[in-house]
């Protein structure tokens, strides 16, 4: 599978998480992002063009478009990853290491994590992810049974069994993501994930933590299906949310019979604890 590469020079902070938001909710899942850009990654037979113009138009942007095959992406992505070091409140060693399996491991962390995005959204560089796994690390995941809704890379799936879930069902509607998930599951010698290939969380699953990180409009499409599977005091982490969008998620989780906890802020970009 072939994918498009969209670069966006010249972007402030704001202008890139906006771009970047709007660029997910189009199909994009793969981002990287620098002091002065964006570089923005999509299956060529997933981009829309019509779309993508509309978005341009809306965010008035330059951009150069180039093809990246399938073959080459370990290459470029290789060329440029760094580890990810997430530390927590009151500790001075990290909480997790996130790592690709040529870097060595950080002994003092307390979880470290192999993880090869292959272009799957979800390293621990983005805010959203990042922020996530600050909101897991206060959270007893002990022998419970967790759903990690939009997976990625399956970094959130691993990272709560190396907490103690008994099980979890890690689902995406992206293939690429399903096999890469399914990689870094073996890299990482877990056992207990199961892997779902779907657009919405099925009905008949139950969980006692859910962890969705994702993107607003998913997240919303979703809230009656997130309801139906929480049962009383199932925690919720949701994720992928712009600190403009405040005034929907909130009062939308409020309809939703969901109550919220706790919301940290990262970059411009919301995590929310939630529980029903």
């Amino acid at each position: 599978m072939d994918y498009y590469q969209f670069s966006f020079p010249g972007l402030n902070e704001e202008q890139q998480h906006k771009l970047l938001a709007m660029l997910s909710e189009a199909g994009f899942d793969g981002f990287e992002e620098s002091a002065d850009g964006l570089n923005a990654f999509i299956p060529i037979t997933a981009w829309d063009e019509n779309s993508f113009n509309k978005i341009i138009e809306i965010n008035n942007v330059l951009f150069s478009k180039s093809i990246i095959k399938e073959t080459n992406w370990n290459t470029e992505w290789e060329r440029d990853f760094e580890p990810v070091k997430v530390y927590v409140k009151n500790e001075t060693s990290p909480f997790a290491y996130l790592r690709a399996g040529f870097h060595p491991p950080e002994p003092t962390a307390k979880y470290d994590l192999l993880i090869t995005p292959k272009m799957s959204f979800g390293t621990g560089h983005h805010a959203t992810t990042f922020q996530v796994i600050e909101l897991m690390s206060e959270i007893d995941f002990k022998g419970k049974k967790v759903i990690d809704f939009g997976t990625g890379t399956g970094i959130l799936s691993i990272l709560a069994e190396k907490m103690g879930a008994a099980e979890v069902l890690a689902i995406d509607n992206d293939d690429w993501s399903i096999r890469n998930t399914e990689e870094n599951i073996l890299a990482n010698d877990c056992h207990c994930i199961g892997l779902l290939k779907a657009e919405a969380i099925p009905v008949e699953e139950k969980a006692e933590i859910i962890l969705a990180n994702i993107n607003l409009n998913v997240i919303l499409a979703n809230l009656s299906n997130l309801r139906k599977v929480s049962g009383n005091g199932t925690i919720i982490l949701f994720s992928g949310i712009l600190k403009e969008d405040t005034g929907i998620i909130l009062p939308a989780l409020e309809t939703a019979g969901i109550n919220t906890d706790n919301i940290i802020e990262k970059n411009n970009w919301l995590a929310i604890q939630a529980h029903v």
